[in-house]
C-alpha cells in the first residue's frame, strides 16, 4: 500500500483502489466542495453495476445544485444556476440517497447535513454520524476506512509538481496521521486533480509521494461549487451590529457563512473605515436602552482569524485591512508580540527579548540560529559556522549578550520583517465564484498568511495549548443557533423528534474553547423570531425544547436583532432575565409566566418598560436612514444575482411568505387580476404570454404581489 501512482484516467484509477484494497471499500471524503465529484460518480456507478462491490460512503456536506420544487421556482432558478454553477457535478449518491434509492451494496452515513434538506429522509436520518467535527476523522475510522478520496489543486513549478489540499486540509491531514498511528499504514489517499480549484500554500500543500493514486483526468476539472451571497436585511443587521459592539481590538475573530456572517463582517469594516457613522448606527439600534461602550473604536491592532469556515466575509476583512493582525507559530514569540516587548521589524530590543525570554541563548547555537532564520529575524544569508555568525565579509561573534556585539548583529544580519506569520487560520472554504477568483489571483505574499490546515489545530486546543493561548487572545467566537431555552441551552443543529437539520459542526468546538482561553467569548446570535409553516410568528427562544446542541451549563453570550445578553456565571433568575430582555415583546409574557410557573423567577418580577418594545417595525425605523443612505446594503459583498432577477427574487419572496395563509393567496389572486405587472419580471419567469391556466393562474399571483 506504499507504491504512488499516478493515472490520467478515472475509471483506470478505481481499477488501480480496487487491486489494493479489494471490494470492500469504507470511503471517506471532506465535507463540502473538497470532494472529487465526477471520481466519486464513477465509483458509484461502477458499485451499482457490481454488487459484489460493498461501498461505505462516510462523508459530510454533499451538496447539490439548486433546483425549483414549482413551475415559478425552477423558471428562476435554472437560467440562474446554469450561469452560476456551470458544469458543476451533482453526485449521484446524494441524489439518490434523497430519493431513498440507494442500492443494497452502498451506504451513505454523513455527519453534517446540507441545513434541511434531509429533514424526513430515513435513509439519510438513520444513517447519520453524530459527531464533533474534531471527532470526526476518529469516528470514521472507527467504521474501517480504507480510502479517502480528495480533490485537489496542482501547481507546476521549477523544481516540480506540488499538490494542495486546497478547500479542505481540515480532515485530510488528520487521517493522514491516524491511518499511520498504529506503525502500519491502514488508509489509500486517493487525490483528483481539478484544476479550477485555487493553490493554498503552507499546510495545505503535498508532495505527489505522499498521494497513493493521483488522477490527472481533465474530466475531473469542473466549476466548484459556488453559492451566492444571501440578502442581509434589518433583522440580520441588527444582530450583526450589536454582536460586533462585542469584538475587541487585536482580538480573534471566528465567523461563520451566510447573512449573519457578510452582516457581522461588513459592520466591522464599518467600525474601522467610517467610526463615526458606525457609533451612530449603535446609538440608533440602542435608543431607549443602555448602549454598549466597550468596543466601538476603529482597529489599531487589526485582527486575527482563527475559524474552521473561511468565507467571503473574512476575505472582505482581509482586503480591508481589518484582518492584520499576524500570529506566528511559537508561543514564546508570540508571547513577547503580545506584550509589545518586539514589534514585526527584527532590531536590537528584539534580540534582547528574545534572550531575557531565554527563547535564544548567547552564545547562539545552530537550532537558535535556525529558529531566527524561519521567523526572518536574521537574514537568510547569515550562516552560522564554527560559533560564528558569518554574512559576506561580516564576521560576528554569536555572543548576544555582549551589548556591543549585539548592536552590530543589529545593524549587519536582521531581517527586514517577520516571516512565517498568519493573517488567518481556516480548515475549510466555500463561498461564491468571485471569492474563489480572488483567491486565484491573490498575490503570493497576501496567500502566504493565510493557513488552511488541519481542524484539530483549529477547533481544539490538545498538543499545541501554549501556542493557541498566545494566538487566540481576546477570542470570539460568532456562531448562529436557530433557538434558546430561556435557561441557556442552544439548538443550533436538529429537531426534538430526532430529526437532524444540519449537525453539530465545530459550534461545541468553539463553544468550548471559550471556557478555556483567558479572555475569549462564546457569541451565539439568534433571530429572536421566524414565520412557522402557518404563516404565523414564533418565538425562536422558548421555555424548553426536546433536543440541545450546547448545554446550558455552557451559556455565554446571546445576541438578537434586540441586544446582548451577557449570561455566563449568571443565576437561572438572571438568565431569564436577560433573555426577556431580547426576547421579541409579542412573546415575552407567555415566557415570563412559564418561568414564573416552573419557580425560576420572582413572582412579582416586572419586566422593565425599556424593554416592552421588542418590535420588527422599531428595528427597521432605527436603521431606515442607514439603509437609505447605504451604509446598510442587501449585498455588501457583492451579488450574483443580475437586476432582473433581484426583483424578481423580492415578488418570489412575497408569493412565498403569503403561501401560508389561503386567505392572503386568495386577495393576491384576485388583486394580481387588475393589477399592473412588471414586465421585467414577468419576462423574466416567462410569464409574459401564459398559454396554460396554471401560467395564467401564477401571472396573477405575481402581479398581485
Amino acid at each position: 500500500m506504499n507504491d504512488s501512482i499516478r493515472v490520467s484516467s478515472i475509471e483506470a484509477s478505481i481499477d488501480a483502489l480496487i487491486e489494493k484494497v479489494g471490494r470492500k471499500l469504507v470511503l471517506a471524503m471532506p465535507l463540502g466542495i473538497g470532494k472529487p465529484n465526477v471520481w466519486i460518480n464513477a465509483l458509484y456507478r461502477r458499485a451499482k453495476s457490481d454488487p459484489s462491490i460493498e461501498l461505505r460512503i462516510i462523508t459530510a456536506l454533499s451538496l447539490d445544485r439548486p433546483k425549483g420544487r414549482s413551475l415559478v421556482e425552477r423558471r428562476f432558478l435554472d437560467p440562474f444556476v446554469q450561469r452560476i454553477f456551470g458544469d458543476y457535478p451533482d453526485m449521484d449518491y446524494a441524489l439518490d440517497a434523497r430519493r431513498g434509492k440507494l442500492p443494497p451494496n452502498v451506504m451513505l452515513s454523513e455527519f453534517f447535513l446540507k441545513t434541511g434538506a434531509d429533514v424526513g429522509n430515513s435513509v439519510v436520518q438513520s444513517n447519520y454520524i453524530y459527531s464533533n467535527y474534531t471527532h470526526a476523522v476518529r469516528d470514521a475510522f472507527t467504521h474501517g476506512v480504507n480510502v479517502f478520496a480528495q480533490a485537489m489543486a496542482l501547481e507546476e513549478t521549477d523544481e516540480g509538481e506540488r499538490l494542495s489540499l486546497s478547500c479542505n486540509p481540515d480532515l485530510t491531514l488528520d487521517a493522514m496521521d491516524m491511518a499511520v498511528s498504529t506503525g502500519k499504514k491502514t488508509m489509500i489517499l486517493v487525490g483528483v486533480v481539478n484544476r479550477s480549484m485555487p493553490f493554498m500554500l503552507n499546510d495545505a500543500v503535498l508532495r505527489p509521494d505522499q498521494i497513493d493514486i493521483l488522477v490527472d483526468d481533465p474530466a475531473a476539472t469542473h466549476t466548484m461549487f459556488g453559492p451566492p451571497n444571501m440578502k442581509i436585511d434589518d433583522q440580520d443587521y441588527a444582530i450583526a451590529l450589536w454582536s460586533s459592539t462585542l469584538v475587541k481590538d487585536g482580538g480573534t475573530l471566528q465567523i461563520g457563512i451566510g447573512s449573519l456572517g457578510d452582516g457581522i463582517a461588513h459592520v466591522l469594516i464599518e467600525r474601522d473605515g467610517d467610526n463615526k457613522t458606525y457609533r451612530n448606527m449603535i446609538s440608533a439600534l440602542s435608543e431607549g436602552q443602555k448602549a454598549p461602550t466597550k468596543a466601538l473604536g476603529p482597529f489599531r491592532e487589526g485582527l486575527y482569524g482563527c475559524s474552521e469556515m473561511f468565507v467571503n466575509g473574512f476575505m472582505a476583512l482581509i482586503d480591508a485591512g481589518v484582518i492584520r493582525r499576524e500570529v506566528f507559530n511559537h508561543d514564546g514569540l508570540q508571547r513577547l508580540l503580545n506584550s509589545g516587548r518586539v514589534g514585526l521589524i527584527p532590531d536590537e530590543g528584539m534580540l534582547s527579548a528574545l534572550l531575557e525570554a531565554r527563547i535564544i541563548g548567547s552564545p547562539l547555537s545552530r537550532a537558535d540560529v535556525s529558529f531566527m532564520h524561519h521567523f526572518g529575524i536574521l537574514r537568510k544569508e547569515v550562516d552560522w559556522v564554527e560559533g560564528q555568525l558569518i554574512c559576506g565579509d561580516q564576521v560576528l561573534s554569536t555572543d548576544v549578550a555582549d551589548a556591543q556585539n549585539r548592536a552590530a548583529i543589529a545593524t549587519h544580519m536582521l531581517g527586514d520583517r517577520l516571516q512565517h506569520g498568519y493573517l488567518l487560520h481556516g480548515g475549510f472554504f466555500i463561498g461564491p465564484s468571485s471569492f474563489y477568483k480572488r483567491l486565484r489571483e491573490m498575490p503570493h505574499d497576501l496567500l502566504q498568511k493565510i493557513n488552511m490546515t488541519r481542524i484539530s489545530y483549529i477547533n481544539d486546543l490538545f498538543g499545541h495549548e501554549n501556542v493557541a493561548r498566545e494566538q487566540r487572545r481576546d477570542a470570539r467566537f460568532i456562531n448562529t443557533t436557530m433557538m434558546v431555552t430561556l435557561l441557556g441551552a442552544a439548538v443550533s443543529d436538529g429537531l426534538d423528534d430526532g430529526n437532524l437539520v444540519s449537525g453539530v459542526g465545530g459550534q461545541y468546538n468553539f463553544v468550548a474553547q471559550a471556557h478555556t482561553l483567558p479572555d475569549a467569548r462564546s457569541i451565539l446570535m439568534l433571530r429572536s423570531w421566524r414565520l412557522n409553516k402557518r404563516g404565523k410568528a414564533v418565538s425562536n427562544i422558548v421555555w424548553s425544547y426536546g433536543h440541545v446542541t450546547i448545554p446550558r451549563h455552557l451559556r455565554d453570550i446571546f445576541v438578537t436583532e434586540y441586544g446582548i445578553a451577557d449570561v455566563r456565571g449568571m443565576s437561572d433568575a438572571d438568565v431569564v432575565k436577560r433573555l426577556l430582555a431580547i426576547a421579541d415583546s409579542r412573546f415575552q409574557d407567555d415566557l415570563l409566566e412559564k418561568a414564573k410557573r416552573h419557580g425560576k423567577i420572582e413572582v412579582d418580577y416586572v419586566i422593565p418598560a425599556e424593554q416592552r418594545n421588542n418590535l420588527p417595525e422599531r428595528i427597521e425605523a432605527r436603521l431606515a436612514a442607514f439603509r437609505a443612505a447605504g451604509k446598510l446594503p442587501d449585498f455588501p459583498f457583492g451579488t450574483d444575482f443580475d437586476a432582473a432577477e433581484l426583483a424578481t427574487a423580492k415578488v418570489l419572496m412575497k408569493l412565498k411568505e403569503r403561501k401560508a395563509s389561503p386567505v392572503a393567496m386568495f386577495k393576491t389572486l384576485m388583486s394580481g387580476l387588475t393589477a399592473k405587472p412588471d414586465p421585467v419580471v414577468l419576462k423574466r419567469l416567462g410569464l409574459e404570454h401564459p398559454t396554460s391556466l396554471e401560467e395564467r393562474i401564477l401571472r396573477a399571483l405575481v402581479s398581485g404581489c
